[in-house]
């Protein structure tokens, strides 16, 4: 469906382990060379107090944490100035770290979930599928996510977004790893960005070079689709108080 993802699953092999490196998001994840959705360990260090009101957390990969690119040019930086543009009481907490699978993004849940925030989006399971894990295990890890936010805060609201799978894959398998985010928003009720790269993916002016990241002008592209399903709940939500969550939970 995509070129670039097709391009992914050549680079897999580099994003064996996990390496630091790079230019650091807006959390302080640090982003590693451009391989693959490159590999790093670290955990946000840098989820300290603002004079917002609300958080909308974005839990993600190096296509969240901005690889290659300056950090207020990743998409949550791109939020964060639309909100502030439109005078809304948010914070966007860039939350992404390179290389991650769902099973890293599960075990750092609860260090995130220190941020409060009244939104959670959850961008993985691209890294998985580059690598070849168990799509099962990738469902269970991101059920699992969603558990643990809603235990932690019943409130909070959970957006989704949607992946697509090389298609060298094969057709089984991309119509699988497509239809598990589906399916789990469907069953829990989740606010889905049906594929986060849409209009950006396999556009060559729009990637790195190396044919995966977004540029500048991509991550702008992929915070409309974001802001598409985030933009409702944000402004439904600015009359929450605190950290609760924003009542917009379907």
């Amino acid at each position: 469906m995509i070129a670039a993802l097709a391009a992914i699953v050549v680079l897999a092999a580099c994003s064996r382990g996990d390496g630091a490196g790079g230019r650091r998001s807006r959390a302080g994840a640090a982003a590693a060379p451009a391989s693959d959705l490159a590999a790093s360990s670290s955990l946000p260090d840098t989820l300290h107090p603002t004079p917002y009101t609300l958080s909308v957390v974005f839990l993600g990969t190096s296509l969240t944490a901005g690889l290659g690119l300056d950090p207020d040019q990743a998409y949550p930086a791109v939020i964060q100035r639309r909100l502030d543009s439109l005078k809304l009481p948010w914070r966007a907490v860039n939350a992404g770290v390179s290389g991650e699978t769902s099973a890293g993004a599960l075990r750092r849940l609860d260090w995130v979930l220190r941020e409060k925030p009244a939104i959670l989006v959850v961008e993985t399971g691209a890294n998985d599928m580059l690598r070849g894990e168990d799509l099962d295990s990738t469902r269970a890890n991101l059920e699992a996510i969603v558990r643990g936010a809603r235990a932690a805060d019943p409130g909070v609201t959970i957006v989704l977004a949607g992946m697509e799978a090389a298609p060298n894959l094969g057709p089984r398998y991309a119509a699988r790893f497509r239809d598990l985010f589906r399916e789990l928003a469907a069953r829990e009720h989740l606010p889905l960005i049906p594929f986060l790269l849409q209009g950006v993916g396999g556009v060559d002016s729009l990637n790195q070079a190396d044919g995966i990241h977004p540029t500048a002008a991509g991550a702008r592209i992929v915070a409309d689709n974001v802001w598409r399903v985030v933009g409702p709940l944000v402004t439904a939500g600015t009359g929450a108080r605190g950290h609760g969550g924003t009542g917009a939970r379907p």
